[in-house]
């Protein structure tokens, strides 16, 4: 695990603990879009079922995550990137260089999504969803 993977995951944790201490023992409020990439940075920790790496200008492989399941994107390039569905609006983040990272949520119907970087035509990865 990498000095900032490692950073990333205590600040997740320690995000996950200040949430189940919030008062009333509910939500935050903050509420993000399905498909819509929050904002980015340690205040928007969340519970991520897979993580993709960019590395190279290159995509890390995913894996399969469920519907619904939060992405994160850690962006270990000086350039910045997005994760673009190839087709229609299914997701869009955009992710700051220099270890930048930011969320999405993965379509809730099961398939294979193709994505690209919209700054780096060369750059394509798919996300399965089952």
């Amino acid at each position: 695990m990498t000095a900032i993977q490692a950073r990333a995951a205590t600040l997740l944790i320690a995000a996950l603990l200040l949430a189940g201490c919030a008062a009333g023992g509910g939500s935050s409020g903050a509420t993000t879009s399905p498909g819509k990439a929050p904002a980015t940075g340690a205040a928007s920790a969340v519970a991520a079922a897979a993580t993709i790496t960019i590395k190279d200008f290159e995509y890390g492989a995913t894996g399969t995550v469920p519907p619904g399941a939060v992405v994160m994107v850690t962006n270990m390039d000086s350039a910045a990137h997005t994760v673009t569905a190839d087709q229609g609006s299914a997701f869009d983040a955009k992710v700051a260089g220099s270890g930048g990272t930011a969320t999405f949520t993965a379509p809730s119907t099961p398939g294979t999504y193709p994505y690209h970087c919209t700054y780096h035509p060369n750059m394509h990865g798919t996300l399965t969803v089952k």
